[in-house]
């Protein structure tokens, strides 16, 4: 099975590991140390690696952008229900997160943004099961 793992650049390694578990994810102590965690988002599937931003930059020649300002990736996370969007937004927010947007809500899919105290985009939405098998119109 594959697995993904997005790596996210955060100024306050414990903040950050505060607001992910804050929004319902465990954080694997094998693969942290003072310079990264890894939060599971999907046990063996889908993980964040949140990084020192110093560490982050040990992996690129690039220059590292301020997400707060200049956003490059959006990562969506779809759950069972508008109400666990609602309720994974709200847990955010109370964990030190901002929403930079107002909910999406197109009948067959509902969105809500949240970005991590360092400006990360996570978007948490729900689309109707019929609609996800069979498209937007068959709702």
């Amino acid at each position: 099975m594959t697995s993904m793992f997005v790596n996210l650049p955060v100024t306050d390694l414990q903040r950050a590991k505060s607001f992910y578990t804050a929004l319902g994810f465990a954080i694997n102590p094998l693969f942290s140390d003072d310079n990264a965690a890894c939060v599971v988002v999907e046990e063996d599937h889908n993980y964040f690696m949140i990084l020192k931003r110093e560490y982050f930059q040990t992996f690129t020649d690039l220059p590292i952008g301020d997400p707060a300002v200049s956003p490059a990736v959006s990562t969506a996370i779809f759950l069972d229900s508008r109400e666990e969007v609602d309720s994974t937004v709200e847990n955010g927010l109370a964990a030190g997160g901002s929403e930079p947007r107002t909910a999406s809500d197109y009948g067959f899919m509902y969105q809500r943004q949240v970005a991590d105290p360092d400006g990360n985009l996570l978007e948490f939405g729900w689309m109707d099961p019929v609609a996800a098998t069979q498209g937007p119109e068959a709702v």
